[in-house]
């Protein structure tokens, strides 16, 4: 359950930073609540599998899965360009992450 709830904070924390990005400086309302519920959520997930997962990893993993959506959302929403090499160090940082859980 632990590491479910890591992964779903992870998204949250992907969700936050596209929404903190949408808020353009907080000048837009909905993206800035968005935000604002989205690391709450994200925090509180995180501390929840603090609980019992070390807090190195749990760290990282919630840090990897976030970027790492957090950049594939960039490329879906053309606001950052596809090339070889971010798609090889995303498929590292995924494998990271997975890593994490199989060690752990």
């Amino acid at each position: 359950m632990d590491w479910i709830v890591l992964v779903l904070a992870a998204g949250m924390e992907a969700v936050w930073a596209a929404a903190l990005d949408a808020s353009n400086g907080f000048r837009y309302w909905k993206p800035a609540m968005l935000y604002i519920v989205a690391t709450v959520l994200s925090l509180a997930g995180l501390a929840f599998a603090m609980q019992t997962i070390p807090t190195g990893t749990a760290y990282a993993v919630w840090v990897g899965i976030g970027a790492a959506l957090t950049m594939i959302w960039s490329i879906v929403t053309k606001q950052e360009r596809a090339s070889l090499a971010r798609t090889v160090l995303l498929v590292v940082l995924i494998a990271s992450v997975v890593g994490l859980k199989v060690v752990s």
